[in-house]
């Protein structure tokens, strides 16, 4: 289990470096002179989201193959990434 735990902790933490969400936490931290509620709320976001991520995979995956799922997902990571470099997000 603490395996479990830790892979995911590193997961999440280097996917979550230098993203757009991390960007806009910086600029609300620079932006209000006391940075703890900016924290407080950035933290309660990512709960949340990654509650509704488990939660959503343990539904999904009761009828869905997980392999099914990962090719959808990098499918739609690729062209979000091409919508990105044309301007269009």
């Amino acid at each position: 289990m603490a395996r479990i735990i830790i892979s995911t902790f590193w997961l999440v933490f280097i996917a979550e470096l230098g993203d757009k969400t991390q960007l806009e936490t910086m600029l609300l931290s620079a932006k209000h002179s006391s940075p703890f509620p900016v924290f407080i709320g950035a933290c309660l976001a990512l709960i949340c989201s990654s509650l509704l991520g488990v939660f959503a995979g343990t539904y999904i995956t009761k009828y869905i193959p997980p392999h099914f799922i990962q090719n959808a997902a990098g499918i739609l990571f690729i062209i979000m990434g091409i919508l990105v470099l044309l301007n269009k997000i």
